[in-house]
């Protein structure tokens, strides 16, 4: 299907896998006549031991075990509104007491969620990690059957003893403390047998360049089509097995299409300069590259990542004019160069053109395709003009 439609450059793509280490997942969704979907997967060079980086879309897991673990605690008062302070208990951390962008100027799990999906902020996902716990954040998503997948890191200079230990962390209401969370340490080792190493050479933190591969041993790893389920089970959590489905309430559910679908202009707290952080900037798929607008009448609910060249989305897209529905996960490595860390990727010259034909041929490809129940997408739609 890509290939008897795509321009020179997407062909360039799909003629090199190697070079571009690139994976994707077409997940076709068909309606019955009450409306419940089927799911079907269509893969191309799906790897799970090839290493791709995950950037930002271990925030996905992060955020849904937060949500969870509020309900977990079931104590009065301490909700994802609630006014969290994260206070320092180990080297490397940090006091959090405060944030700007909130309207009462205190931080929450809701506001870090928000800043997580509209702008993917890393200091809200480094939050949301220490609140989770290290060992807790990876035994959920063991449990939950991701047993390739890890997150062993924050995004900030830590080393690995650093990332085990998680801050001390108050949840105040009224100038009172509902919940005090202790500082917490994870006794578990990771199995960091198999090696990752990536690129001809590096700059490290000191701006110095290493003539070696550049070594991901330790780093998050979270498989295509691991991030791929993990969306799944929050658009559509009947439809993945019981042990993958996160406890979260329908209201949970709610908040979260609201925030991975809204586009940075539409909130008022957090606002953002959307100079900076123009409509389509966390939207890979059809939009990113070129700062394509985005119809009102389509709506993608995602998670994306990208650092070191590696780029990543996982996409639900909806469009309620044509009545259609799809996800689209998939993932490319654009580094011509081979350097790591010298701020020279390929993001718009490789990456985002690639995002963008791959959406919109499985986007066209939809429009045409027979369905026998049409969608009713109106779960998915949701008021914007408040927020």
């Amino acid at each position: 299907m890509l290939s008897g439609n795509a321009a020179p450059l997407l062909l360039h793509i799909l003629d090199n896998p190697d070079t571009f280490q690139y994976q994707l997942i077409y997940t076709q969704i068909n309606r019955d006549k009450n409306n419940q979907p089927h799911f079907r997967n269509y893969y191309l060079h799906l790897d799970k031991d090839r290493y791709i980086n995950p950037a930002s879309t271990v925030k996905l897991p992060v955020v849904l075990c937060a949500l969870e673990k509020l309900h977990e605690l079931n104590i009065p008062g301490l909700s994802r509104n609630t006014a969290m302070l994260t206070d320092s208990s180990y080297s490397g951390q940090i006091k959090v007491h405060t944030d700007s962008l909130s309207a009462d100027g205190l931080p929450s799990i809701a506001q870090y969620i928000k800043e997580i999906f509209l702008i993917s902020d890393n200091d809200a996902y480094n939050r949301l990690y220490e609140f989770v716990g290290q060992q807790t954040l990876n035994e959920k998503l063991w449990q939950k059957g991701y047993a390739n997948s890890r997150i062993t890191r924050r995004f900030m200079p830590m080393t690995e003893e650093e990332n085990r230990h998680t801050n001390a962390i108050r949840f105040v209401q009224n100038g009172q403390v509902v919940y005090q969370q202790p500082p917490a340490y994870n006794t578990k080792p990771f199995d960091f047998s198999k090696q990752h190493l990536v690129g001809k050479a590096y700059y490290n933190r000191h701006d110095s360049l290493i003539n070696q591969p550049m070594d991901f041993t330790t780093h998050n790893v979270l498989l295509l089509q691991d991030l791929q389920q993990l969306l799944q089970s929050v658009l559509f959590p009947a439809s993945v097995p019981a042990r993958q489905q996160f406890a979260l309430t329908a209201d949970d559910y709610r908040f979260l299409y609201q925030y991975m679908s809204e586009l940075p202009y539409e909130s008022k707290h957090p606002h953002y300069d959307t100079t900076e952080y123009f409509e389509s900037y966390t939207k890979f798929f059809m939009f990113k590259a070129g700062k394509t607008p985005i119809p009102s009448y389509i709506r993608i609910f995602n998670k994306p990542g990208w650092t070191y060249g590696f780029l990543t989305d996982a996409a639900y897209i909806a469009d309620f004019k044509n009545n259609i529905e799809f996800m689209l996960s998939a993932c490319i490595y654009t580094n011509s160069d081979g350097v790591l860390n010298d701020d020279k990727y390929d993001y718009d010259t490789t990456g985002y053109p690639f995002f963008k034909e791959t959406g919109n041929i499985i986007y066209h490809y939809e429009l045409t395709r027979p369905a026998k129940y049409k969608p009713d997408l109106s779960g998915f739609r949701l008021d914007y003009s408040d927020k």
